[in-house]
């Protein structure tokens, strides 16, 4: 018989965390994990934009990492240190933001250099990697609200600032690579 999609138990408005706590389904926990699910999300949608192979293999890359950090927000460390099927559980640690500045110094590397701030647009995956870094910047927000009333695993957010940073340099690598240049701002 194959696993049924509902359960029904969130039918009151609750939602089950990983090690069985249940919380409201507006819990600042849950609107974190959330806002990094959306994020994930958008950046499959953007994956439907992409013709690139290197960025395409960096999004996947990428959407993997968010999928472990929303397992890592969705289970409260106080659970993990009680709960031994918890322990399991992967924690965003240092390697995941220093892979990514690695990935910002790679592709930086064939851009000219920022002279203004940037117009976000160009090609469509470019739009796409504009609009996913302000998702990205809202779950960031979201994790930080979190981490000021409940234990949260610093690495989540130095990860996600380092992501709203690669995902603004793979919207102009995407432009470049397309011979569109940067539209500068006038103000």
């Amino acid at each position: 018989m194959p696993i049924r999609i509902y359960t029904r138990t969130g039918d009151q408005g609750e939602t089950g965390l990983f090690g069985g706590e249940r919380v409201q389904k507006d819990d600042l926990r849950v609107e974190a994990y959330g806002a990094t699910d959306e994020l994930n999300s958008y950046l499959g949608l953007s994956r439907t934009a992409c013709h690139d192979a290197d960025l395409l293999q960096l999004l996947d890359k990428i959407q993997h990492d968010i999928f472990c950090l929303g397992a890592d927000l969705a289970t409260p460390e106080r659970n993990a240190e009680i709960e031994k099927p918890l322990k399991a559980v992967a924690r965003v640690t240092p390697k995941y933001a220093a892979r990514l500045e690695q990935e910002i110094d790679r592709l930086q590397a064939e851009l000219p250099p920022l002279a203004a701030f940037i117009l976000p647009g160009g090609v469509p995956m470019a739009g796409h990697l504009y609009v996913a870094r302000t998702v990205c910047r809202r779950a960031e927000r979201r994790c930080i609200t979190l981490a000021g009333v409940e234990k949260v695993n610093p690495e989540i957010v130095r990860y996600l600032n380092r992501l709203s940073d690669l995902l603004y340099v793979m919207a102009r690598v995407a432009n470049h690579r397309a011979g569109i240049p940067d539209v500068p701002w006038k103000p």
